[in-house]
């Protein structure tokens, strides 16, 4: 997974081509076990080789399997981590850190009915303490939900029932998947390539920007 989008991204920078690719590419690399896992056909052996994304729920960084998995927790997927990880590397507005003592997301009891993690993050969100940043994060996150905890596609979540990928974005967008979030981050295209130009600014100085910066 890491060395698909090691190679995603070298491409870009080596063919100077769009940044916007990094959200939109209609293409990637992959081996014949990460074929599989997309359930791309016809792919055989261990090199990793380019292909053409027919499945537009794949395009771009956010249908990589390296950041699904990464912003995932390792028994379940994690709207949160994912909005959190759009704001801070797509929209460059990260989140506030949570306020201190704040309880953590209730889990699914062993023999007890199983709850979605909507449900559960709806439970979460009544704390009005924890309602504010939620809002912004969750409806991101959700927009991904279709993809499980390693990145492949599902219709079903947990608790067995189908998977609810709506929401509405701060901005009053509404989306539905991962192909309408993706449309709905392309209308900003600026922000996007403002916050890559202060990653790598911030990589290149070896500290965090200031407004002399």
């Amino acid at each position: 997974m890491r060395r698909e989008t090691e190679l995603f991204v070298d491409s870009i920078v080596r063919e100077d081509r769009s940044i916007i690719d990094f959200l939109n590419g209609d293409y990637t690399f992959v081996d014949e076990r990460l074929a599989r896992h997309y359930g791309i056909p016809n792919i055989y052996g261990g090199r990793f080789r380019r292909v053409r994304i027919e499945d537009p729920m794949r395009r771009g960084l956010l249908g990589q399997a390296s950041v699904l998995a990464v912003t995932s927790y390792a028994t379940r997927t994690s709207p949160v981590l994912r909005g959190k990880w759009i704001l801070t590397n797509i929209l460059g507005a990260p989140p506030p850190a949570p306020p201190p003592n704040t309880p953590p997301l209730k889990e699914n009891a062993d023999g007890g009915k199983p709850m979605s993690v909507r449900e559960r993050l709806e439970e979460h969100r009544r704390n009005p303490a924890c309602a504010g940043c939620h809002a912004t994060m969750d409806p991101l996150g959700f927009a991904l939900e279709n993809f499980d905890a390693v990145g492949r596609w599902r219709s079903k979540g947990e608790d067995g029932a189908r998977i609810d990928a709506s929401g509405v974005l701060p901005d009053g967008v509404k989306v539905e998947g991962p192909t309408s979030l993706r449309e709905a981050l392309l209308g900003s295209p600026d922000q996007f390539a403002s916050t890559l130009a202060e990653k790598l600014l911030t990589f290149a100085l070896g500290r965090g920007l200031d407004y002399n910066d």
